[in-house]
This record gives C-alpha cells, structure tokens and sequence, in this order.
C-alpha cells in the first residue's frame, strides 16, 4: 500500500485535492484550508455523486489521494455514520447522516417553504411534473417536486443535480446574468447531454437573449430524451438563484397544452414573486 503523497508540488497536489466552489480563501486574515476537511468533503461529494459502493481501490483512483490517509478517513466516517460499508468491509458509500442533513437543508429553507402552495397549485393546474430548483455552479438542485398525475412521467427526486446549460431550470437562472457572467461561468464547449443539448457557448448566450425577451426558458429533449421542459426565475433576487419548472413527455405535449403550461408557469412565477418578497 503506498503511503506517500502524489508527485508534483504540494501546491499542485492541494489544487488536485480540492473539488469545485472549495477554494482557497484569500484576504488578509483568510484562514487556510484544512486538509482533512477539504477531503472530508470532497469524499462525501464523490459518494453523491456516484451512487453505490465502491472498493477503496477505485476511490483511490478517482480521488488520487494517498491510500493510507483515505483508509483512515473513510473508517473514521463509517465509525460517525457518513459512510457505510458492505459485509466484507471493503466497499464504501455515502451513509444514512448525510440524508438527515441534506433533509434538514430542504426542511429549514424559507423559500421551499413559502412555494409549496404555488407548487400544489401549478400542479394541479397542470396536471404534469413541478420542480423548483436552485442553482450551484453550474448545475441545478431540486429542491421541490411535485410528481405528474399521469401514469407516463419523468423520473425525479429531491437532490438530483442538472447541468444548468441543458435545462430550462438552468437556463431560465442563467438569463438572469450577464453575458459576460455567463460566458465566464461556462467554458466554450458545453456538454452533450443528449443529441438535441446546445454544446457551444456563444450559441447558448443567443438563445439567453431570447429567454429574456419571452420571459421563460426551454428545453425541448435537451437534457432527456421525450421530454420538454418549461422554466422561469423566481425573481426575488438579482440575478436569480431559484427557478420553477413544468416537465412533459413530448408525447403528451400538444400546441394548447403547451400554452395552458406556459400560462400556469408565468401564474406560478407571480405568485412566488408575492410569497418570497421579504427573502
């Protein structure tokens, strides 16, 4: 077992180590980083993101960090209950403590709290899929869910994190932003989710300047295939951190029923601009 540090730099094997929003702080006065939290962290967001067990030896790999300080960490989080193990003890993933916090983020969040009239209601009106979503980095979180009353319907949950690029939940949010912001958040070349995502940038900030001018934000099979999304910015910040959303099987989705959606949508959107207000 190798108990040394990668080669390179520590700079280098510090900036290897640290995952994405985790930067350094600077300033006078900023504290450092602490090692072992940043890779506390950073271990806990591989096991979000992958779900399953995994052996130790595949963590090492997709981490690259040293197998003897992995080894020790992972121990101390099943000992604390963030990680749990197989029967053998040999593959790990994430563990029922990080439900209770995700959970108590969702419950004590003011405006999932104050939409959930809305969300009742723009799905009743609907009858079809209702997100509300926030946006962190580049992707989208759900936050809410309301599941469509039809026996055809997408597969959503809680928690699931989205490109912001290739849903109209993101890219409703990221119409609230500059261009510049925009083009400085997102490189050139976007992912290709599935055949219909816009991959290219510039054609993307196009098509933001054509969000802001209709009010709302589309993805038609863009992030999955046969389906369509409808989204806007609950506009109780600048620029936006939350979007609303109706998903629909393209199947489904005839010219009136698209226009009954949009109308619940901008509905929607009225009635969270009144209920988060003072937020």
């Amino acid at each position: 077992m190798t108990t040394g540090e990668p080669g390179g730099s520590a700079a280098e094997s510090e900036r290897a180590e640290r995952p994405e929003g985790l930067e350094r702080p600077e300033g006078p006065g900023a504290p450092a980083a602490v090692k072992s939290a940043v890779r506390t962290v950073l271990l806990l967001e591989h096991f979000a993101a992958r779900p399953g067990l995994h052996s130790l030896a595949d963590i090492q790999h997709d981490l690259s960090l040293p197998k003897s300080s992995l080894y020790m960490l992972l121990r101390t989080l099943v000992n604390l209950g963030w990680v749990e193990t197989d029967a053998t003890g040999t593959r790990y993933g994430i563990g029922v403590r990080a439900l209770l916090v995700g959970s108590s983020y969702i419950d004590g969040d003011e405006v999932v709290a104050a939409a959930r009239p809305t969300l009742d209601r723009f799905s009743d009106d609907t009858t079809e899929t209702i997100h509300l979503a926030r946006m962190d980095g580049t992707s989208v979180v759900y936050l809410a869910t309301r599941q469509s009353q039809h026996y055809l319907r997408p597969f959503t949950r809680v928690g699931r994190r989205l490109p912001v690029h290739s849903t109209a939940l993101g890219k409703a949010l990221l119409a609230t932003h500059s261009d510049e912001e925009v083009r400085a958040l997102l490189p050139r070349r976007l992912e290709a989710v599935t055949e219909h995502t816009i991959t290219d940038r510039e054609r993307l900030v196009e098509e933001l300047a054509m969000v802001r001018e209709q009010g709302y934000a589309v993805d038609r099979e863009e992030n999955t295939l046969g389906l369509c999304c409808f989204g806007v910015a609950v506009p109780y910040r600048t620029p936006a951190r939350d979007a609303v959303s109706c998903s629909v099987p393209v199947a489904r989705l005839t010219a009136d029923h698209e226009q009954r959606i949009k109308a619940a949508l901008f509905e929607a959107r009225d009635r969270l601009s009144v209920a988060t207000r003072r937020m």
